[in-house]
């Protein structure tokens, strides 16, 4: 053990590496968060598809989406190339990810059959390019460190400009759409101001590319993966299961208050001219909390933390259900402070996936970042599909019509059911699958601190 203590992590990465590393997740919210909270409100009131089948289309493309994560993980863990395993993705992925973007918030000139075609074609490649390029971004921070404070920090720096990219999209894109829709009509406005996002995205996904570096070394025996380790991985692997139940369940919850936001705002509030108020007050107040995850992950333990999150956010959404549709101040209140409690969730949930993927290799000597990345990925899309077609189920059963200009008590009424109650019951599940995570401070560090020693080992042999 002593041997252990004296093997050292990677060394501390600079800001301007920690800020490059940043962007690449600034990139992905540009065009992830427009998908989350406008893509099933185009669908309905600018595309022409009715709720039911776009909520079908959510379940179904998001589904297909989530089997593409295993196989595009194992592929980056048998990619090798001068620039790294995981940045290359992040290269070649920029392009696509734009031009598909813009595709989706794109009215065809087709009849219905060959605009439901094209709606389903194109949010499906968007998506599989979407994997593409966020699971090897988010492998990138087990090579780029094996130190947890270091991986901490870089998920903090990380976390903070995907919300900084959430407030431009809260913002900027309904402002942008409204701005244009004044000289261009409305269709032209979203697709033109889905240029501007995916222009925005590609260049910023560039920049993470070039500022970024993979400097863990691993024993090439480690490296050597196939189809039966993965399940090996899933046996052995116990907090990586405990943590992909809990994204499962966080992400069905942020689709679910994504989608129903701006029709909380449009129907309930009846305020239409302050849904790019109510998505900056979901995003904004969470920058101001996150630079302190790393304090508190110093002080508390990980379920401590994790409470103290989904509490915060559990306390903004009861507070949006018995609000008043004119109680403005109060609703923008609530909505900030479960602002916060998500932004806290999601700032430290990610920096827990790099100490899995220690953890599996500890295990079984495999070390396995992109698929372990990909399973996760696999599992959130999965919460994403539940959670995106709530929304969708619930107006089309309580009678929501997206031509009406006014609807009726009981589709007033689900859509605040759906935006609270739903998400709050959902919460319990996140919060019970925590107290099985069996991977507190203490045994990570010794975990850790064994198996540096025994790779640096290998690492010498391989050298000789």
């Amino acid at each position: 053990m002593e041997d252990a203590k004296r093997i050292k992590p990677i060394g501390e990465i600079g800001i301007g590496e920690k800020i490059g590393f940043g962007l690449g997740d600034f990139a992905c919210n540009l065009i992830y968060a427009s998908l989350s909270s406008y893509l099933l409100f185009f669908y309905t009131n600018v595309f022409g598809l009715s709720a039911a089948s776009a909520s079908l289309l959510f379940l179904v493309v998001r589904f297909i989406d989530a089997f593409s994560d295993p196989i595009i993980g194992f592929i980056i863990d048998k990619t090798d190339t001068k620039w790294g395993k995981y940045r290359p993705f992040l290269l070649y992925g920029a392009i696509p990810f734009a031009v598909l973007a813009i595709l989706c918030f794109t009215v065809p000139s087709f009849g219905g059959t060959g605009k439901l075609v094209y709606a389903y074609i194109t949010y499906i490649l968007l998506s599989v390019c979407y994997t593409f390029v966020n699971v090897p971004y988010g492998s990138l921070t087990s090579a780029m460190t094996n130190d947890q404070q270091e991986s901490v920090s870089l998920t903090t720096y990380r976390t903070f400009l995907a919300n900084v990219g959430q407030v431009i999209v809260a913002f900027f894109v309904p402002f942008i759409a409204e701005l244009l829709t004044k000289t261009m009509g409305l269709a032209k406005a979203w697709q033109m101001t889905m240029v501007i996002m995916g222009i925005m995205g590609g260049l910023l996904l560039w920049g993470c590319f070039m500022t970024t570096n993979e400097r863990v070394k691993v024993p090439k025996e480690h490296m050597k993966i196939s189809i039966k380790d993965v399940f090996i991985q899933l046996r052995q692997n116990r907090p990586l299961v405990v943590l992909c139940i809990f994204f499962f369940v966080i992400y069905g919850v942020k689709s679910v208050v994504s989608s129903t936001g701006i029709y909380y705002v449009t129907y309930y509030v009846g305020r239409e001219d302050l849904v790019k108020w109510y998505s900056l007050a979901g995003t904004l107040p969470a920058l101001a909390f996150i630079p302190v995850i790393p304090w508190l992950a110093n002080r508390l333990s990980k379920f401590q933390l994790i409470i103290i999150s989904v509490a915060a956010d559990i306390i903004g959404m009861l507070g949006l259900f018995f609000a008043k549709p004119d109680w403005i101040i109060w609703i923008f209140i609530s909505r900030g402070i479960a602002s916060v409690g998500n932004g806290m969730i999601s700032a430290y949930m990610w920096a827990l996936i790099p100490e899995t993927v220690e953890y599996g290799e500890y295990k079984t000597n495999k070390r396995m970042g992109g698929i372990i990345y990909a399973i996760v990925g696999f599992v959130f899309k999965c919460g994403n599909a539940l959670g995106g077609v709530i929304p969708g189920i619930v107006l089309s059963a309580t009678g929501y019509i997206a031509t009406a200009q006014h609807q009726t008590a009981g589709a007033v009424h689900g859509i605040l059911i759906a935006t609270t109650i739903i998400p709050i019951v959902i919460y319990s599940i996140a919060i019970f699958s925590m107290k099985f995570y069996n991977l507190d401070k203490e045994t990570y560090a010794r975990i850790s601190a064994e198996l540096k020693e025994r790779n640096a080992k290998e690492l010498a042999n391989e050298g000789n």
